[in-house]
């Protein structure tokens, strides 16, 4: 292992097992909904038991990104730890997580820790976090990495399938009467990242014919079928996402197919139902 340690957020829904033997920390948010504050981690809450409660109550929840305090506790740690830190969060763009970061990184030698953003959100984030973790653990320089990590995200590609639109209007993602006309019209959007922000990347009409299109839209973008992996990604869809996951397996034969628990700071945003499918070729 090198003397660089990794931390990102929990908005990178990056599963553990997934980056277990990695020197790589998840700063948690939290959710406010109703009278309780919960952290993003899948333990104080399963994400499961969060969207049933979620699914029965027309208030919109409220994430709660992490104080400058709790990255101080954690890089504070890391550094005790002989450590240089790279700290890649959510895109600043769509939370504040980027600039409790930067605070606390001031608090530190100013070449202790670099904190990027990744000028996206879930497990594209994660993605660039595994890639810096596993980079450092083969010896590679900070600035290497750091400089690796732009191109990587480049190759990066993100669908997100909200199933309603209601979370991503209360939560001020879509315009109000926009959300009302897609709805009366059946109109199913398929949206994307881009320059930091949740953007449209094509409309459809119909559930199903949202999940073919998000498969075709793949298809126009893979160049490698034997260099690529594919994340996806649910809020309390598990029947949609086998059949996602099936649908990439027999039309792909990807590289690396991972299954992913959306967390609940994304997942109340996308709402209910909502899938994520991302896929890059390394």
């Amino acid at each position: 292992m090198g003397n660089i340690s990794i931390v990102t957020d929990s908005t990178s829904d990056l599963p553990a097992n997934v980056y277990e033997g990695y020197d790589l920390t998840v700063v948690p948010l939290s959710v406010v909904f109703g009278d309780k504050t919960y952290i993003d981690d899948g333990i104080d809450i399963k994400e499961d038991d969060f969207y049933k409660m979620m699914k029965s109550s027309t208030e919109m929840p409220k994430a709660a990104q992490p104080t400058p305090g709790d990255f101080i506790k954690t890089y504070g740690k890391l550094i005790r730890e002989g450590k240089e830190v790279i700290s890649i969060h959510i895109s600043r763009k769509l939370s504040g997580t980027l600039n409790s970061a930067d605070l606390a990184a001031k608090q530190f030698d100013k070449d202790k820790i670099a904190v990027v953003d990744s000028e996206v959100v879930h497990m594209p984030c994660g993605f660039m976090a595994l890639k810096a973790a596993k980079l450092t653990a083969g010896g590679i320089k900070k600035e290497e990495i750091i400089k690796e990590l732009g191109a990587f995200r480049n190759r990066i590609n993100a669908f997100f399938a909200p199933k309603s639109l209601d979370n991503l209007v209360k939560g001020g993602r879509i315009n109000k009467i926009k959300g009302k006309l897609a709805t009366m019209l059946e109109i199913k959007p398929i949206l994307t990242l881009k320059d930091g922000e949740v953007a449209l990347y094509k409309n459809s009409r119909k559930w199903d014919l949202t999940k073919k299109e998000m498969l075709d839209s793949m298809e126009g973008l893979i160049k490698d079928n034997k260099k690529l992996t594919v994340s996806i990604g649910d809020v309390a869809s598990g029947k949609d996402a086998d059949e996602l996951e099936h649908e990439i397996r027999q039309r792909f034969d990807p590289l690396q197919v991972i299954r992913v628990k959306i967390g609940i700071v994304v997942g109340s945003h996308l709402g209910i139902g909502g899938l994520g499918i991302t896929f890059f070729e390394d």
